[in-house]
């Protein structure tokens, strides 16, 4: 028995390796190096190695890092909330309306937007979006507005538009998953025990669908702080983001320690947002239980 267990363990370790070593090269790797140069200072191409936290001092006393930083959370919390908001009734509709036999289609179109480049997506937006684009066009044809607008292209609120539609399947999926795992039983139960149907929903589904929701929202906010390329060709300078003071530190400025104690600053600040969320999600689902 004893050599049995000790086999199984030897053979479940086996096939672990492989997947572990390779999540410790690249991804913890790169991590680790990106940690260690925000402890380092470069003058141009000289790279110093001794260890300090100026690049941290640096970046929590220049308002503008602040700044920038506030503004990608705001933008991935407003981007998570409408982008979670317009997904649900999709997923839900899918979930619930559709005949079964038809439901793989639904889904094949709703990942037909990843067919094309993410960089094309974005700028049909900036044509949709642009001052004489689609929008304004179309509001000046049918007379609803005199002259096109200005505040829906190069600001946050272009950001916000484009990437909500960039990360709407990502909301999707993981929310119609969540919803067709639950017993179909539990709603009809509800239904015969006198609740309505908008009482079942916020009694019933709603808390088992919350698993989905959780899902979705960590999926489209953890990625939408790092995205730099919708802020530099929709954004303008008033919708430029944390991860484009990054770009630049790297790439225009020489300057990879403060680029990476930025991008730590980032992964922190996401990292402490994502738990919290996920605790109060938690105290939430305990309370209605």
């Amino acid at each position: 028995m004893a050599d049995d267990v000790s086999h199984n363990s030897r053979r479940g370790l086996l096939l672990v390796s492989p997947p572990f070593l390779t999540t410790l090269v690249l991804l913890a790797g790169p991590l680790g190096a990106i940690i260690l140069f925000s402890f380092w200072t470069q003058d141009y191409l000289t790279l110093n190695t001794d260890f300090t936290i100026k690049n941290y001092v640096e970046a929590a006393q220049d308002p503008i890092y602040g700044l920038l930083l506030g503004r990608s959370l705001l933008v991935a919390g407003a981007v998570t909330l409408l982008t979670v908001i317009t997904a649900f009734p999709v997923a839900y509709f899918i979930s619930f309306h559709v005949k079964p036999s038809r439901k793989s289609l639904w889904l094949f179109l709703i990942t037909i937007p990843f067919w094309t480049s993410y960089l094309i997506r974005v700028f049909l937006w900036k044509v949709v979006l642009g001052f004489n684009g689609v929008i304004n066009s179309g509001l000046i044809e049918v007379g609803i507005i005199d002259a096109p607008i200005t505040f829906i292209l190069y600001n946050l609120n272009a950001v916000i538009i484009t990437l909500a539609h960039a990360f709407a399947p990502f909301a999707i999926l993981p929310i119609f998953v969540a919803l067709e795992k639950i017993d179909r039983a539990l709603l009809e139960a509800s239904r015969d025990l006198g609740e309505t149907r908008v009482a079942t929903f916020f009694r019933v589904t709603l808390p088992l669908a919350m698993p989905g929701l959780v899902a979705a929202t960590l999926i489209v906010f953890i990625p939408v702080i790092g995205d730099y390329i919708t802020p530099r060709l929709v954004g303008g300078p008033g919708g430029l983001m944390i991860a484009n003071m990054i770009q630049t530190q790297f790439l225009k400025l020489n300057n990879a320690p403060m680029g990476a104690a930025l991008a730590v600053i980032s992964m922190v600040a996401v990292t402490v947002i994502a738990t919290l969320f996920v605790w109060l999600n938690r105290r939430f689902l305990k309370v209605r239980s």
